[in-house]
């Protein structure tokens, strides 16, 4: 791995989109490791913008390299604090009681150095993709959790990489501007919670767009996806930095 990222002082870290899972052992390890560098260690906080698993099943699904994951977790030092992707929004209290953390809400507004920030997962911002705004109000409904949860691990399963392989084909299918955020909806989002900075992931698009809301100039920072590089925000004394290692 790529990392060199020793640093002394205090910082605020945002990750998001590892997908881990047990196919992927490569990402497993290199969030180990992240998380024993210097920048990691010496964080005021950690927060995990969704998709941090591949899938999660729900907090009865025991596999070792759950608990792997949730023994890496548990030892970390700072807050953590973890929100709801499209892959993962089983995730429950239980997982985070286990790990030591705060579920977020999507969306979420905290306190950055004296600015209000918006973090979302970045979903809820792909408002042209329709087909996937029906499934997603599907899959995010009440009554469909519960019916969901009350089913074996296996039917879980089946039904999940079911939901995979329909969502790859389409990925495939669709037009590369459907599948990016709606830049409307994001002017939308950001002036309904008044902020002048949002930060999101989802689309697998790291970068750093700024904007300029009612005159007032403003940044949508979008964290990247863990594959051949891992991804963060680190906010510090230096401002905000998006910043990649290899894998």
């Amino acid at each position: 791995m790529g990392l060199n990222l020793g640093r002394k002082f205090m910082s605020t870290l945002f990750i998001s989109d590892l997908h881990l899972d047990d196919s992927r052992p490569d990402l497993s390890e290199a969030f180990t490791q992240f998380l024993e560098t210097t920048t990691a260690k010496g964080a005021d906080a950690l927060y995990i913008l969704g998709d941090f698993f591949e899938v999660w099943l729900g907090d009865d699904d025991h596999t070792p390299f759950n608990q792997k994951i949730i023994d890496v977790l548990s030892s970390y030092p700072a807050p953590l604090f973890i929100m709801h992707g499209n892959r993962d929004f089983l995730l429950g209290e239980a997982f985070c009681s286990a790990i030591g953390a705060t579920l977020l809400s999507d969306p979420t507004v905290i306190n950055l150095d004296g600015e209000n920030v918006l973090l979302m997962h970045g979903d809820s911002l792909c408002t042209q993709d329709l087909e996937y705004m029906h499934v997603r109000n599907m899959l995010r409904s009440e009554a469909f959790q519960k019916d969901f949860l009350s089913k074996g691990l296996d039917e879980r399963n089946a039904f999940a990489n079911a939901a995979r392989n329909q969502s790859k084909e389409h990925t495939r299918e669709s037009a590369d501007d459907i599948m990016d955020v709606t830049l409307a909806e994001v002017e939308i989002i950001m002036k309904a919670h008044q902020v002048q900075t949002l930060i999101h992931g989802h689309t697998h698009r790291p970068a750093v767009h700024n904007l300029s809301l009612d005159g007032k100039p403003s940044k949508r920072i979008v964290l990247g996806d863990w594959d051949t590089h891992g991804w963060f925000l680190e906010s510090s004394e230096n401002g905000l930095e998006l910043r990649s290692f290899s894998i």
